[in-house]
């Protein structure tokens, strides 16, 4: 049938009936492309309503937003007392100036992570070179105070010519201890007697092993070249292909490897500044103003590591940390264990498989082991097992019904239902729970649910003509 271009809310009832196979190839083909962002949903079983429960995990974000900075040795930043720097590319043009006590000219640690695309540019710089031969080394230290998952390249920004010598680190016990990421010197074999490699040469054998990269580390500023990266996409590339078009190989990589997922997994990040640019094999000793680190910009790209437990991370101003809004009956930073009272099976982390919604694995009720609910669907979704079928906090009786025990749902007179959701057929009386010849039933599993089902399905259908 033909629908009109605009649509009444009845005309869009019926057409729901007729075009309902149209629908839900709408509404899963984005499902199968989705990152996990759903833990529940409604579904309907021989029984009636109840919830299905998936692995899920935050959307990626900036994370630099939620981080503290330290620096090692702490006086390293310029401006106390105040300096006068050279260019590196000209040892007499000496007019800038970092002075800590005013604002214009000072250059804190927090500019590294402030907006950008400011006229002119701001940055952290670094105290001089100026006590040769002793090494001008800075750590920067980034902390979260919460377990993330690295989702894209890291990338430093340089204001000053970018180091000939440095080193990235990660913790994963928040700073206790420290393991490399990756090397970078314009001369690998020199600086750490390692052959130099890019991320291009590695393979899904090699993918975890530590690199010196010689890609960037030229002295020089040039006006592409501020640049230095830890390329977590192209890791990505070696399972979910060049444009990152097959996830799906990436999570199941992700869900069978510890290792690799460790790998994208961090407390903390450390930025070792072992050498600032010289632009030449020899250091000028009368001119050590030249040297120095300035860093304009750091981007890190993640997302809380939830276990697969939550679709949110929150970050609480008052603790000054970020935590996950635990689901499947989940708890902890990162809901890392079962609530109280539901230690039914040892807590385990979310599985990605199957692809694409993943396994909960829930944390069940010390009273009763998992309910398995026969011939589930949800819209083509594969059976599951449930975890139970009412608590006191997500899944209420309704219409009057009480909980018992977790299992059942003791229903008021007049209703039935896995959740006391449907009228009871009167034996005397008109039974509402079926239809009328030529009218849409009102419990139709389309038409039953969360308001948010209902508009779902209906709007694709206000945008094509055909049904």
């Amino acid at each position: 049938m033909r629908c009109p271009e605009i649509l009444t809310l009845q005309a869009v009832c019926v057409c729901v009936s007729v075009c309902v196979s149209v629908c839900v190839a709408m509404q899963q083909y984005p499902a199968a492309w989705s990152h996990y962002d759903v833990c529940k949903s409604r579904i309907y079983t021989e029984e009636g309503l109840t919830w299905d429960y998936m692995a899920c995990q935050p959307e990626a974000t900036v994370m630099t937003k939620y981080l503290t900075v330290s620096l090692d040795p702490p006086n390293i930043t310029c401006g106390d007392p105040p300096e006068t720097y050279c260019t590196l590319e000209n040892p007499y043009m000496c007019n800038n100036e970092c002075d800590a006590s005013t604002d214009e000219l000072a250059h804190p640690p927090e500019l590294m992570f402030d907006f950008e695309g400011r006229n002119p540019t701001t940055f952290w710089q670094s105290s001089s070179w100026n006590t040769f031969p002793k090494p001008l080394e800075v750590n920067i230290t980034l902390s979260w105070n919460k377990t993330i998952e690295l989702t894209d390249d890291i990338i430093l920004t340089f204001e000053s010519g970018r180091p000939e010598q440095m080193l990235l680190e990660k913790s994963l016990d928040y700073g206790k201890t420290w393991t490399p990421y990756q090397f970078y010197a314009t001369d690998c074999l020199d600086a750490f007697t390692m052959e130099p490699k890019t991320v291009n040469e590695l393979t899904q054998r090699t993918l975890l092993d530590i690199i010196c990269t010689e890609d960037y580390s030229r002295g020089y500023v040039w006006k592409y070249d501020k640049t230095v990266r830890f390329e977590i996409k192209d890791r990505f590339a070696l399972f979910a292909g060049p444009r990152l078009h097959n996830m799906a190989s990436l999570y199941g990589q992700l869900d069978t490897t510890r290792n690799l997922r460790d790998f994208f997994t961090v407390t903390d990040l450390r930025i070792r500044l072992l050498k600032p640019a010289t632009g030449a094999t020899m250091v000028d000793e009368n001119n050590l103003s030249r040297y120095f680190y300035a860093i304009s910009d750091i981007k890190v790209q993640g997302r809380c590591k939830c276990n697969l437990h939550s679709n949110s991370c929150v970050f609480d101003k008052d603790k000054g940390k970020l935590g996950c809004e635990c689901e499947h009956n989940t708890t902890g930073p990162d809901c890392g264990r079962c609530k109280r009272h539901y230690h039914g099976r040892p807590w385990s982390v979310g599985s990605y498989l199957p692809i694409p919604r993943g396994t909960a694995n829930i944390c069940i009720h010390s009273s009763h082991g998992p309910v398995h609910r026969a011939n589930a669907s949800s819209l083509g979704v594969a059976n599951r097992n449930q975890a139970h079928v009412c608590d006191n906090a997500m899944l209420l009786c309704q219409n009057g019904g009480t909980c018992h025990h977790h299992q059942r749902c003791h229903c008021a007179p007049g209703f039935k239902g896995v959740l006391c959701e449907r009228t009871r057929c009167q034996v005397l009386g008109p039974c509402e729970e079926y239809p009328t010849a030529g009218q849409p039933s009102l419990h139709h599993p389309l038409l039953l649910g969360p308001p948010g089902l209902l508009l779902s399905l209906l709007l694709p259908l206000v945008v094509i003509w055909f049904c």
